[in-house]
């Protein structure tokens, strides 16, 4: 299972990058227009962070087929290999989908609410979809069930060379349930990252192991010079 950035904050991502073990970023026009910098001033500085061996999404912005490609063909060359280009499922996107495909570009189909939407976009030869899951539970409906389905759907009609990059993050548990459920991957908003593990049973497990230890062999000793 790939674990993703969902964030162009550079120096966040420089964070998260040092710490956790990072398969890759995922951005979009949104997210980029938050950093108030030029959109491909700041997609090379995140390909700079975390190198040529992870994978970067980036989004195109016309809305007809003909000039998603062009997007998507000025994305590949200006950040090279292993970027993936994410276009939205409808139905301008599902033509690009093809038409992307068909030049070898690798893509991943966004803005996904119905199973269907990822269903199609599979079929047009996406390596990767994006449920929303959030943004699912914020119109009533379950989003980690819908991208679950979606899963589903992928295995059972022999689509095994597209997974999901589930997104749209609120909380861990909807990460761990689809962890569990074996997707491929998720993008994670930095927030969320960082309440993985902010926790004060944690601290406070981590305090008594240090006060523990100065009892037996004195303050500020460790196992490397105790």
């Amino acid at each position: 299972m790939l674990l993703c950035i969902d964030d162009a904050n550079v120096e966040a991502i420089r964070r998260l990058v040092e710490y956790y073990p990072i398969d890759g970023v995922s951005t979009n026009p949104t997210i980029i227009s938050r950093t108030k910098r030029e959109p491909f001033e700041v997609l090379k500085e995140i390909r700079e962070i975390i190198g040529s061996e992870r994978e970067l999404f980036a989004q195109v912005l016309a809305t007809e087929a003909d000039g998603m490609l062009a997007d998507a063909k000025r994305i590949i060359k200006e950040l090279g290999d292993n970027t993936i280009v994410k276009i939205p499922c409808t139905t301008e996107g599902f033509k690009a989908m093809k038409m992307c495909h068909k030049e070898g570009i690798r893509l991943l189909g966004t803005a996904i609410y119905t199973p269907m939407q990822g269903f199609i976009a599979a079929k047009c030869g996406c390596e990767y979809l994006a449920p929303y899951v959030n943004r699912i539970d914020n119109m009533g409906y379950d989003g980690v069930r819908v991208a679950m389905e979606i899963q589903d759907m992928l295995e059972n009609n022999g689509l095994d060379y597209c997974g999901l990059l589930a997104a749209s993050f609120k909380n861990s548990q909807q990460i761990i349930d689809l962890i569990k459920y074996g997707v491929k991957a998720v993008t994670v908003p930095v927030d969320v990252f960082d309440n993985f593990v902010k926790n004060a049973a944690i601290d406070a497990a981590v305090d008594q192991f240090t006060k523990d230890f100065a009892n037996l062999v004195g303050p500020g000793k460790t196992m490397s010079n105790c």
